[in-house]
């Protein structure tokens, strides 16, 4: 008998201790999370290094750091324990040494360190370039004697001394006054200042760097992150980029692939669509060049086609054509017979295969997949990969029966074992135009189904996004359900993942078909799921997300709250003030003056005479794409309408919050908000804000 009573009250105490482990989602976890990304596996297939940037809150940074993983799965050991930091890591062609970035000597330079695989360690580092105007982006080239980089220069500097007596003259001058003579003055965060980026190839055993882009354009153009804009040709001898040369950049999305001697020379174009061609990457073989393509100019979100040119004849091939989803991140089979990709569909990933020979596409790996590289022996692809309940880790992938599929890195498992999340759930629904469209949604922890729950209704940006089974530090749908919410989010028209035309239906009809979908998925949501009470909930949303928040703002009063990000409030004025041109005058079909009508008709501010729904408006000081005088009209609008309302302003920030801390406040104003409204809580003060 007290046998069996000591073994009742061992299996109570360890149910209680497992409950006590599990607790919700806080800000403090997730930004006690390593980011891991950059997988590179070593030429003889052993091992794979990568980059985890750990945050410190209290300092408020963001640190890189270089780990290397047997990539049979083990202990990930942190190469580099000193420093300030060292990001993208490249194995040597003969894998004896790692190649990375690092800023320990000042500026961003590339690095260079023997790697020992009997004690997994590097030796003492050496610095392999010393570039004024920093380096970045480094590439081995295939036969180890050069490294490509990139660096931004004056285009008419002819060499690093004047670059460096450039940059001294414009940090000392009392003058801070800056002259424009052509449109793409500004971009995303930072004013253009003149300089343009530029590929550079350096020997690596002692020499100067080649510039092999000179002239006034950028060369690659800027990016959000994603593959590399450029290549070296198997033989070392041939260099790929990318470059738009349109003379109104502002206007244009025509990316182009040139072609260029490693010794340098005049460029040639090689491709020939009037929409983007971009991140060219050479067949292992050398007899093709592979690259992602669009057809529309001027259209950002055109299909991303996968195509091959033929280096011989300089035929190029649409593999894709028949594949409506988007190419994404892609690697040769080592053999040259085709190439893996991954490609949005319906809130995951995937990995798919295609051969040259233009053979139907044929998924070989499901789940939320990105930064793709293969193994020398061909048997596995080794990626990141990530779900709505973890961020990204580096995975082995099999490619046949003889190669097991398993998960490499464990970076964040001891934190995320103490969290209580719930899976991302799907559901179908029937939207505008009888439209089949995708919803999720989140439940918060410690789920009772017995329970009515508020709802926070995300709403992507894009328009041309998704949300899906994937993670996020900025809009993280766990850390919103974590304090007693279920979080909806609906793929509406415009959605990438579900084909063109989806995609397609949201151009010049913004607050249109895609409205009426979010509308009816809430409305669904309602009727389907007794838990999630839909009259007690918030809607949220950045960029386009914002815009439709606005947009809410002045067509129902449904919700109980709103929160707009960093959102279009004004089409006309947002034309003025965003540099990116293309993107307004393909979505509104026209500029301001050309087609008035449609940037009036899809005008949140048109609609303020019906505002009345409280308010959290968020705009950012260095958002250059939706200018912060988006954010003041929207509040200024709000405050003489009488609408409860409160405006976060980060002088410090552009379209996204990066900053630790900022972050941390963001989440917290957000939160408070929604909890204010819909809970009745009284949200207390944040040291961090001032009035």
């Amino acid at each position: 008998m007290l046998r069996r009573f000591l073994t009742i009250s061992l299996l109570l105490l360890g149910t209680f201790a497992f409950g006590q482990a599990k607790r919700p989602f806080t800000f403090e976890d997730m930004m006690a999370l390593k980011r891991v990304a950059e997988p590179a596996v070593s030429p003889d297939g052993k091992w794979v290094a990568f980059s985890a940037v750990t945050v410190n809150l209290e300092q408020n940074t963001r640190k890189p750091h270089i780990y290397v993983v047997p990539i049979s799965g083990g202990e990930a050991k942190q190469l580099i324990d000193d420093g300030p930091g060292e990001d993208r890591p490249r194995w040597s062609p003969d894998g004896k040494r790692l190649a990375f970035l690092s800023t320990r000597d000042g500026g961003s330079q590339v690095w260079v360190a023997d790697f020992d695989p009997a004690t997994v360690s590097l030796g003492e580092p050496k610095k392999l370039t010393s570039i004024s105007t920093e380096a970045d982006g480094e590439l081995w080239s295939p036969d180890g004697k050069y490294i490509m980089f990139t660096s931004q220069v004056w285009p008419d500097c002819k060499d690093d001394l004047c670059n460096k007596q450039r940059d001294e003259a414009i940090a000392n001058s009392k003058v801070k006054a800056k002259i424009f003579t052509h449109l793409l003055y500004r971009h995303w965060t930072t004013y253009n200042s003149g300089k343009r980026t530029h590929i550079f190839v350096q020997p690596v055993e002692g020499g100067s760097p080649v510039d092999l882009t000179p002239g006034d354009h950028d060369a690659p153009p800027f990016s959000l992150g994603g593959q590399d804009m450029y290549a070296f040709s198997p033989d070392s001898r041939e260099v790929a980029f990318t470059s738009n040369i349109d003379e109104v950049e502002a206007t244009s999305t025509n990316n182009e692939i040139f072609l260029v001697p490693v010794t340098g020379g005049t460029p040639r174009k090689i491709s020939v669509s009037p929409g983007s061609d971009s991140t060219p990457l050479y067949s292992p073989d050398g007899k093709y060049i592979a690259w992602r393509m669009q057809e529309r100019a001027g259209y950002e979100s055109d299909r991303f086609r996968l195509v091959i040119y033929e280096r011989a004849t300089g035929k190029i091939t649409n593999l894709t054509e028949n594949f409506d989803r988007w190419v994404g991140s892609m690697v040769w089979r080592t053999d040259s017979k085709g190439l893996y990709f991954s490609a949005e569909d319906k809130g995951k990933a995937p990995i798919y295969y295609v051969s040259t020979n233009g053979n139907d596409v044929v998924e070989v790996a499901g789940g939320y997949n990105d930064e793709l590289t293969t193994t020398p022996d061909g048997m596995n692809l080794v990626v990141s990969r990530m779900t709505v309940e973890a961020p990204t880790e580096i995975f082995r992938v099999g490619l046949d029966s003889r190669a097991a599929s398993a998960q490499i890195t464990h970076l964040n498992d001891a934190v995320l074992s103490q969290i209580d999340m719930n899976p991302l759930e799907s559901f179908w629904f029937t939207g505008s135009e009888k439209a089949k469209v995708q919803g999720f949604l989140v439940k918060p922890p410690n789920f009772d189904q017995t329970k009515k729950y508020p709802v926070k209704f995300l709403i992507h940006g894009g328009p041309q996004g998704a949300w899906g089974d994937d993670w996020s530090y900025r809009w993280n749908p766990e850390l919103f359900a974590a304090n007693g919410y279920v979080v909806v989010m609906i793929n509406p028209r415009g959605s990438t993942g579900y084909g063109q035309k989806f995609i397609d239906d949201v151009n010049g009809d913004w607050g249109g078909r895609a409205y009426k979908d979010l509308m009816l998925g809430l409305d669904y949501v309602g009727k389907t799921y007794a838990f999630a009470d839909v009259n007690n909930a918030c809607a949220l949303g950045a960029s386009y997300g914002g815009y439709m928040a606005d947009w809410i703002q002045g067509n129902t009063t449904r919700f109980k709250c709103i929160v707009s990000h960093d959102g279009m409030f004004n089409p006309e004025s947002a034309y003025g003030t965003t540099e990116e041109l293309w993107f307004p005058e393909w979505e509104f079909k026209g500029k301001p003056w050309t087609n008035r009508k449609l940037y009036e008709k899809w005008s949140p501010m048109m609609k303020a005479a019906n505002f009345k729904t409280p308010m959290l408006v968020v705009h950012n000081q260095l958002d250059y794409r939706l200018d912060v005088s988006e954010g003041f009209q929207l509040f200024t609008t709000l405050q003489r309408l009488g609408v409860p309302s409160k405006m976060l302003y980060f002088p410090d920030e552009g379209h996204f919050v990066l900053k630790p801390q900022n972050s941390q406040l963001w989440y917290k104003t957000v939160n408070d908000w929604v909890d204010q409204w819909t809970k009745n809580v009284t949200p207390a003060p944040s040291p961090a804000a001032h009035n």
